[in-house]
């Protein structure tokens, strides 16, 4: 509601859509230069408590702009300020958000509680925007932003009645310089943590650009207006809700659905590019919704199973900076594609990266595959075997037989 609420508000101060964009990279700017930062803060601090004083923050300022608006004195410098100021609040929120999510269910139920989370957020995508044009048809932007504010109430309670015994907190790290480039070194040095979050940086740059792509495909190539916009929009959504409930209902990610799902997504996008008209485009977008939540959950849940407890912070700050922060440098991108060769050819280029993307990461997995394969005993990952994924870590054996190293020796 506050999003769509405050993008109405600034195309009416500005009728401007170089406002609106500056509005949209203030709010997802904050993620791409201190996400890292905001990383080893997760790991240093209760992530409890910092999740609580970052909501505070959140609810301040949709106040203070419900105040603005109300009183009729908002102006689009105030807008930005505020923009900005949210945005470092999610800066610092998101990392430990995400990693919270294993500290309250644990590494059995981590794959069921991501997707659930999705399910949440792509139903709000779904609902949240329907109930905010109804409010600013009916009484104006204000009361989204008051609305928005009050409803931080309930997230901070629930964060304050939790049983703390029943959480699962990882130690905090002790403060030293470095910790930045530490979590830098480790994610990258780790082949399971870097593939996905390679994977998360290009397909979320080139390809997962549908606040530019989808309204420019409405207009310039079906001709179409408002209504059959919001109509695109809730088909995605309904694949993306769709997508979440399948994640929801798997036990464990895995590599192979990692693949599978970053392929499906190409393979639909370039299918996008190609659509004859409107209504093949409908259907289209409702398995690319559902492809794309599933390959984003999984990343998600990948990355949280195979970090070490003490790194976790810093590694879902990355990822954060990948999926959150590549905003600011793929809506541009996308554009300038657009205005050179067109809206089509813009998503064609996210499909084939999508389509790259998946091949290259198969390519690196099935020669860490083959490499492993010469020694005596496998050790599996979480997301193996066990769980339909044939690809497998091994470590050298001993004479007794038994492991000579953990198969995830931390690189830090």
């Amino acid at each position: 509601m506050q999003a769509v609420a405050q993008n109405w508000l600034v195309l009416q101060l500005t009728g401007s859509g170089v406002a609106l964009g500056i509005t949209v990279g203030l709010q997802f700017g904050p993620v791409l230069v201190l996400g890292a930062w905001a990383g080893a803060l997760a790991d240093r601090v209760d992530k409890r408590r910092l999740l609580m004083a970052t909501q505070t923050a959140a609810a301040f300022f949709a106040l203070i702009l419900a105040a603005l608006t109300f009183t009729d004195v908002v102006t689009v410098w105030m807008i930005w300020v505020l923009a900005g100021l949210t945005g470092v609040a999610t800066a610092l929120d998101m990392p430990s958000r995400q990693s919270f999510v294993y500290e309250m269910v644990g590494p059995d139920d981590l794959a069921n509680a991501v997707g659930l989370n999705a399910v949440i957020i792509n139903s709000s995508r779904i609902i949240g925007p329907a109930i905010g044009g109804l409010l600013i048809a009916a009484v104006g932007v204000a009361p989204c932003f008051l609305f928005n504010a009050v409803s931080f109430g309930a997230v901070i309670a629930a964060l304050a009645v939790m049983r703390t015994g029943e959480l699962r907190p990882s130690k905090p790290v002790p403060r030293r310089p470095g910790q930045v480039r530490e979590g830098l070194r480790y994610a990258w040095r780790a082949p399971e943590l870097r593939v996905p979050l390679v994977m998360m940086a290009v397909v979320s740059t080139l390809a997962y650009n549908y606040s530019v792509v989808l309204p420019l495909l409405t207009k310039d190539v079906y001709g179409r207006g408002g209504g059959a916009y919001g109509a695109l929009s809730a088909a995605m959504g309904v694949g993306a809700l769709a997508g979440a409930l399948l994640m929801a209902s798997r036990a464990r990610p895995s590599r192979r659905l990692l693949v599978a799902s970053t392929f499906a997504f190409g393979v639909v996008t370039v299918l996008l590019a190609l659509a004859p008209g409107y209504v093949w485009g409908m259907v289209l977008l409702v398995p690319m919704g559902a492809a794309g939540v599933l390959f984003i959950s999984t990343v998600n849940s990948l990355l949280q199973l195979n970090a070490d407890d003490a790194m976790r912070g810093r590694v879902m700050a990355l990822w954060a900076v990948v999926f959150l922060g590549s905003t600011p440098i793929g809506g541009p991108l996308t554009g300038l594609i657009v205005r050179g060769f067109g809206v089509r050819a813009a998503i064609a280029v996210g499909g084939v990266a999508a389509l790259a993307t998946a091949a290259g990461a198969y390519w690196a997995l099935r020669r860490r595959q083959l490499r492993a394969g010469s020694c005596e005993a496998p050790v599996c990952l979480p997301d193996g075997p066990a769980a339909g994924d044939a690809f497998c870590e091994a470590v050298p054996v001993s004479a007794d037989g038994a492991p000579a190293a953990a198969a995830h020796a931390s690189s830090s």
